[in-house]
């Protein structure tokens, strides 16, 4: 058992390395070979914070500040170095970090992290929250540190000053611009009679204000917090907001130079307002319409994307059918059909009005015509004279046969009588043709007559109708 004990070199070496570590765990409180979830957090002015000061999450201890250090420069700001539990993950881009102070009983100040919305990244290990988003308690010695000699001489003097201007009597010419119920006045009688159209203002801000707060439960809330994550996106493009404070004093410095035209604009305002009353009027009462409408629209709006879903079937198939090898190749076949069809087109433009011409003269003349009776006494046969000249011509083509039926010949078989007749002069090489009638002729129906009445330069259906019964018995030798 001799060879197992302990010696005192080992004994002293052992109790050194025990004391070393212990050491090191009460000075620097971590785990050795472990790195921590570190954040870092700046803020404006110098806190009395401190290290190992506790770090918390709604009253929950979820970390210690491990340094604080100061920005440096002309700023009294410092920056704050935390460590963090894992029970403290996530925090979020959006995180607000406050200095608060700690009840009476404990003392001192700890760190309040509010972790942010889920919707905003989260923070990585070692990347720092802004001075835009972190905030710390003003101690009273800061306060009066503020107020050293010079600037309480200079709040004296502001405040005579306010006096003065609220007391004095505008010198000559100093009011001249002013409205002429305040002229001479001083600046406190002025603001005195101001308070004369303080309720018509004060029942407008009311109005204004009640209109703030919406018209459901949480609106002004809601309106707050999105104010809050504009406030947020402006302080994290810092750049762009130097940017627009600068555009604003170009704006302003603009409207500065046109001061007596920003003057004569103030002045119009109340007429402008009492003309655009009633606009407004109208247009409050068109909000409840509009509303009712817009929520109607709210199912469709919801089935567009489904729709349209729906639809990417048919555009597939619509481009497939306008593709070079469909309806585009039938296109190109068709271009010189399309062009002679068009040809065709410019000739039926000039076609058709003579067509019409000549339809309306078949149906205003020639048909009227042809669809006339024929009166002739007992030889009358009461059809059309159009149905007469065709059974005519039959009747023609029926005399004209021979006794086989093979000739071309008409045979007539007169009879004699005691009255001769001829024809007249037919032909100078024929000359007349002579025959006896059993009985006097009556002469032919209609007579050799002149021409009918013909109008050569105007149009057919223009042309009076033929009178065929109007024309008379001919007589004859």
């Amino acid at each position: 058992m001799r060879g197992s004990r302990v010696s005192p070199v080992q004994a002293g070496l052992i109790a050194l390395v025990a004391i070393l570590i212990f050491a090191y765990l009460g000075f620097t409180k971590d785990i050795p070979f472990t790195k921590p979830f570190e954040i870092s957090a700046v803020f404006r002015n110098a806190p009395p914070i401190q290290t190992n000061s506790a770090v918390r999450i709604a009253g929950v201890d979820v970390g210690k500040v491990s340094k604080v250090e100061p920005i440096g420069g002309d700023s009294p700001g410092v920056k704050v170095t935390m460590k963090l539990k894992d029970n403290a993950l996530p925090i979020h881009k959006d995180a607000q970090i406050e200095i608060r102070e700690r009840i009476f009983l404990e003392g001192n100040v700890f760190v309040n992290i509010k972790p942010g919305t889920p919707e905003a990244p989260d923070l990585g290990n070692g990347d720092t929250v802004p001075v835009a988003q972190t905030s710390a308690p003003v101690q009273l010695d800061q306060v009066l540190g503020t107020l050293d000699t010079s600037t309480r001489k200079d709040l004296q003097d502001l405040l005579v000053g306010y006096g003065a201007a609220l007391n004095a009597k505008p010198a000559a010419g100093e009011d001249d611009d002013q409205d002429p119920d305040v002229k001479g006045k001083t600046g406190g009688e002025a603001l005195n009679q101001s308070l004369d159209y303080a309720p018509q203002a004060l029942r407008g801000a009311a109005v204004a204000n009640q209109a703030l707060l919406g018209t459901d439960l949480h609106d002004l809330s809601k309106l707050i917090g999105s104010q809050q994550k504009v406030m947020a996106a402006l302080s994290r493009n810092e750049g762009s907001l130097k940017d627009l404070i600068t555009n604003f004093n170009i704006t302003t410095g603009a409207l500065a130079a046109q001061e007596s035209n920003l003057s004569a604009t103030v002045r119009e305002l109340p007429r402008v307002l009492d003309a655009a009353r009633p606009a407004l009027d109208n247009l409050n009462k068109a909000f409840p319409p509009t509303r009712a409408w817009s929520r109607e629209m709210i199912p469709g709006v919801r089935e567009t994307p489904a729709t349209i879903k729906a639809g990417f079937p048919w555009v597939r198939q619509t481009r497939a059918l306008l593709r070079p090898s469909e309806l585009q190749g039938l296109v190109k076949d068709l271009k010189p059909a399309v062009d002679d069809f068009a040809r065709f087109t410019d000739g039926q433009v000039k076609l058709l009005p003579i067509l019409d011409l000549f339809n309306r003269c078949q149906y205003d003349v020639v048909l009227p015509s042809g669809n006339t009776v024929i009166q002739d006494g007992a030889l009358s046969t009461g059809l059309k004279n159009y149905q007469e000249f065709f059974q005519g011509l039959q009747s023609f083509v029926g005399a004209g046969q021979n006794f086989t039926g093979n000739g071309i010949y008409t045979r007539f078989q007169p009879g004699g009588g005691a009255y001769p007749v001829t024809t007249g002069s037919l032909n100078p090489r024929r000359g007349s043709r002579f025959g006896n009638a059993t009985a006097p002729p009556l002469g032919t129906r209609p007579a050799r007559t002149a021409k009918p009445p013909y109008k050569p330069n105007a149009t057919c259906y223009k042309q009076p109708v033929p009178d065929l019964n109007a024309a008379k018995i001919g007589g004859g030798p």
